[in-house]
Order: C-alpha cells, then sequence, then structure tokens
C-alpha cells in the first residue's frame, strides 16, 4: 500500500495538472474522485485509466476508501467545507488557492489544524522559480542594502470567458494573490495596513473591477505597491509582475521571465556628484527545485515527510489572503485599512 492515499475533491481541468504529478510519485495512490457531478468524476477516472471508487460525497469517499491525504480542486466557495470534513477524518489537505472564501472562514481552519495535528498547505505555485528565488537571495544578502520599496506590476489581457468575466473583483480576488504572496517571500514580512483603489477601465470585458492600484505597508517598514489590470491590452508583463525593489544602496530588478539583477552605487569617490554611478550586479540563480505546481507539491510532500510546516502551510498564507480582502475592503470603504486582526 502506498503511503499517501489520496483523494481527489473537484474534477475541472486544473485538477489534470494535479492528477498527473501524483501518478509520477511512487509514494502516492489515488483512492477516490469527487465532484459534485459524478460525471466529471468518472470522466477524470477515464481519462487517467484510474480504477478508483467514483464519489459525489467526500464524507463517504474517506471513509469508503481509507484515504489520509485530500487534495483541494475545487472552486474557493467549497474550500472551507472540504478541508473541515478532511480534518475532522484525520486527513492532511492540500489546496489551491485561496485557502478559503472569507478572514472568518480561514482564521477556523487555522483553528482547526492546530486542533487537529493534521496540516493545511495551499497552493502558491508562484514561488516556485529559479528567478524569483534568486531574487530574493540577491535581496536578502544585502546587495542594495535594507529595503524601503517594492513594486509590482501586473498587466495582461487574458480573455477567460466564464465565471471570471462576471466576478466582482476578478483581478484581486482571483489572482492578485499570487503577487502579493510573492511579495511576502521576496522580503519576509507580513502586511501591516493596506490601502486600495480598484476601477475597471475602459474597453474592460469584465462586470466587475478589473484593475486596481494597492499600497500595502510591511512589518519591516517596506512600503509594497501593486498596479495591475486583467484587462491591459498590449506591452503584457510576464504572469510573475514587473518587480523593482529600491534599498539604501540601490535598485534590484526583475522582469518576471529573466534572471533579476542589481544596479548599486559603485564604489570610488563620488562626492558632488549630482547622479551618481552604479554598478551592474547579476543575481546567482542556482535554485535545482521544480518549477510551478510541481515545485510546489514537492515541498507539500517534502514537508510531510519530514514532520514540519509546509512553506505555504495555511498559517502562513493567511497573511496573503488577508492581504486580498484586506485590499477588498480597502476599496469598499475608500479608506486605509488596519490588518492586524485580520489574520491574528
Amino acid at each position: 500500500m502506498s503511503k499517501h492515499q489520496i483523494v481527489i475533491v473537484g474534477c475541472g481541468g486544473m485538477a489534470n495538472v494535479w492528477v498527473d504529478y501524483v501518478l509520477k510519485r511512487e509514494d502516492c495512490s489515488i483512492v477516490a474522485l469527487v465532484d459534485i457531478k459524478k460525471e466529471f468524476a468518472q470522466a477524470m477516472a477515464d481519462r487517467h485509466h484510474l480504477t478508483c471508487g467514483i464519489y459525489t460525497d467526500l464524507e463517504q469517499a474517506i471513509e469508503e476508501s481509507g484515504a489520509n491525504l485530500v487534495l483541494d480542486i475545487t472552486i474557493p466557495a467549497s474550500h472551507f467545507q472540504v478541508a473541515t470534513t478532511a480534518l475532522r477524518h484525520g486527513c492532511n489537505v492540500f489546496g489551491e488557492k485561496p485557502m478559503a472564501a472569507t478572514m472568518a472562514e480561514a482564521r477556523e481552519l487555522v483553528q482547526r489544524v492546530e486542533q487537529s495535528g493534521a496540516s493545511l498547505s495551499v497552493m502558491q505555485n508562484r514561488r516556485y522559480d529559479a528567478n524569483i528565488r534568486a531574487l530574493r537571495e540577491l535581496i536578502h544578502a544585502g546587495t542594495i542594502g535594507r529595503v524601503g520599496y517594492v513594486g509590482a506590476d501586473f498587466f495582461l489581457g487574458p480573455h477567460f470567458g466564464g465565471f471570471r468575466d462576471a466576478m466582482e473583483s476578478p483581478l484581486i480576488l482571483d489572482m492578485a494573490i499570487h503577487t502579493f504572496d510573492q511579495a511576502r517571500f521576496i522580503t519576509g514580512a507580513d502586511p501591516v495596513s493596506v490601502y486600495c483603489q480598484e476601477f475597471n477601465p475602459p474597453g474592460s470585458w469584465y462586470a466587475g473591477n478589473a484593475s486596481a492600484i494597492c499600497i500595502y505597508e510591511m512589518s519591516d517598514g517596506t512600503v509594497f505597491c501593486y498596479r495591475g489590470s486583467w484587462c491591459a491590452e498590449g506591452a503584457p508583463t510576464s504572469w510573475e509582475a514587473s518587480w523593482r525593489v529600491t534599498g539604501e544602496t540601490g535598485s534590484a530588478i526583475w522582469d518576471g521571465a529573466g534572471a533579476p539583477y542589481a544596479e548599486v552605487v559603485a564604489g570610488g569617490e563620488q562626492a558632488g556628484k549630482f547622479l551618481r554611478e552604479h554598478t551592474r550586479i547579476d543575481a546567482e540563480v542556482s535554485w535545482q527545485g521544480r518549477s510551478g505546481h510541481a515545485g510546489c507539491l514537492d515541498e507539500m510532500f517534502a514537508a510531510l515527510e519530514q514532520g514540519r510546516r509546509a512553506e505555504t502551510d495555511c498559517r502562513d498564507n493567511i497573511k496573503s489572503m488577508a492581504m486580498v480582502l484586506g485590499a477588498i475592503d480597502s476599496a469598499k470603504s475608500g479608506r486605509k485599512v488596519d490588518l492586524s486582526s485580520y489574520w491574528r
């Protein structure tokens, strides 16, 4: 019997990425597929030549299959119910972002994890990239001195169709958590407050606000500014965003695609110069892990094996979720929002 007896919950398109990953691991077996539409679960089984049980009820699937790990690839509104059901039955949980639909649900999930002794880890695949890890190391090595500002620009024009086009805040609710989580990863700091203005510019094909500007104060004194749009045609940024990090003695740059670098004040006498000369320092790209979903899942499984919290454990990820929902609250109120009570 494999060490990880897995139930897959939610058999839509994204689930194929998770299933493909699991099938390549010798320590995993998929013992059940669950979807509110049984035919979707059966189609997943047929597509991947699985002979496991097919269910519409997660509780029944866990009890009858003897599962010890639940992979939640359902819609955000279902994450709380899926996770609480799994935790109640002693299962660990790996889930798609966001960890819950509200901060109240997220806080309760953290409490239930603490009480159960099981784990809940959240998919934040954009941490798992050799270039962003090189940027993080460049900054943490003190290359540009103490950081004061982090800026991320995210401008794309994806025509999804479907539920995103009808969402109230499609950019912030569905996508911005990736960039917010990246900012926390890069700086190692947590959110303190946020001011956000959402808007829907001319030409947008979204019903809700597809653009936003957010200003965060972070726990290390850094200011993080996010400028984003999901209806920006032309000159697109990377899906990883375009980054500028300024410090005491220089700036670090990452376009989200290539290797990051820094420009710092050059050595030698520069007293009296209006604009100082700078030296370029290329980041060392040395991380050997896998990218995207595979990298995040590798970390989740490694954490289980080693009996530790994953990088994206719910007790950490709730802070990224606070950045999302705090921004929405700020946009609605027109005021700066204190985040101190959101994730504590």
